[in-house]
């Protein structure tokens, strides 16, 4: 089992989102993260002052699947995710020991 881990632009989250689900995906975890990479963040000009944002808005997106999923769940992330401008995020494969579904008691893949 794995965790696919994926920082993406926010506007970009309803179509991870349905691809995602095409795939057969049941549970997916979206939290609101601010960062930078090579990015850097930018500046902006509110009444007429220029201020630097040094961290930008993203969304961290987190699904735990089995291991034979994963390259198809990394491919629809990079496919649906990509705006080919900077600052399109980045995708993490971590492993993932155990997984126990709380209500059942399931453990494992079935948990899943």
């Amino acid at each position: 089992m794995k965790i696919v881990m994926a920082i993406i632009k926010p506007f970009k989250l309803d179509d991870v989102r349905d691809a995602l689900t095409e795939l057969g995906l049941q549970g997916l975890t979206v939290t609101e993260v601010k960062g930078y990479g090579r990015q850097k963040g930018h500046t902006e000009i509110y009444r007429g002052a220029e201020y630097a944002v040094s961290f930008l808005p993203k969304l961290k997106i987190e699904v735990a699947v089995t291991a034979d999923q994963v390259d198809k769940v990394v491919e629809a992330i990079s496919a649906h995710a990509n705006t080919g401008q900077i600052g399109d995020g980045k995708i993490f494969v971590l492993p993932l020991e155990q997984a126990i579904r709380i209500r059942t008691g399931e453990t494992g893949a079935v948990a899943l």
